[in-house]
């Protein structure tokens, strides 16, 4: 909807995800939200999304930050940090340092985090693999535990950085929760003068 929006305003953007965004970047995602792994370990986890981002920054993200685009992605540092360091209990230290390494080193202007209910979230997560193909289960099948403190560790980001966070009520309709993104979105463009 965001990359939609940007389009008619003639904001010239990339719209990625992670993990993927590159051919490496997706088969990085297949593996670990695959549920056949279970056995994989929280360490082996932040190695696995750490190397998909250093490929998918090099790849695509510092390209197009060069040319002066603006870049739209779903999900950063920011769902390592709340999923392996709040979720799964490694050091947020670790998190950190790791991510301090040149390669990974870049960071977002903007990020806005979606905030809903833990048990909603998952519902509303579970419900949508209507096709049967369980493409991220290997998290949905956390129990709620583990979504509460991920949650929690999103909320105590966004405390810590509330210049860069904007935490966006995701209840409601699709239509509401895009009007609350076009809104955040348009006061930052404002406050910073938006893109050629």
């Amino acid at each position: 909807m965001l990359s939609n929006h940007f389009e008619e305003q003639g904001i010239d953007h990339v719209l990625t995800r992670e993990p993927g965004g590159t051919p490496i970047g997706d088969q990085v995602r297949k593996l670990v939200l695959n549920p056949a792994n279970r056995a994989m370990t929280p360490a082996c986890e932040l190695l696995l999304y750490s190397a998909a981002r250093a490929q998918h920054i090099e790849q695509v993200i510092r390209p197009a930050l060069d040319e002066g685009r603006v870049v739209l992605c779903d999900r950063f540092k920011d769902a390592t940090l709340a999923y392996q360091g709040y979720g799964r209990g490694l050091p947020l230290d670790l998190i950190a340092s790791l991510h301090d390494l040149e390669v990974l080193s870049v960071r977002p202007d903007l990020t806005l985090l979606f905030d809903i209910e833990a048990r909603r979230a998952l519902e509303r997560s579970r419900s949508r693999d209507v096709s049967g193909t369980n493409d991220e289960t290997r998290f949905e099948q956390e129990d709620l535990a583990f979504h509460v403190r991920v949650r929690d560790g999103y909320l105590e980001l966004a405390h810590q950085e509330p210049d860069r966070f904007v935490v966006l009520d995701a209840r409601g309709t699709l239509n509401e929760v895009q009007q609350r993104v076009l809104a955040a979105v348009q006061r930052f463009l404002t406050t910073r003068g938006a893109p050629d």
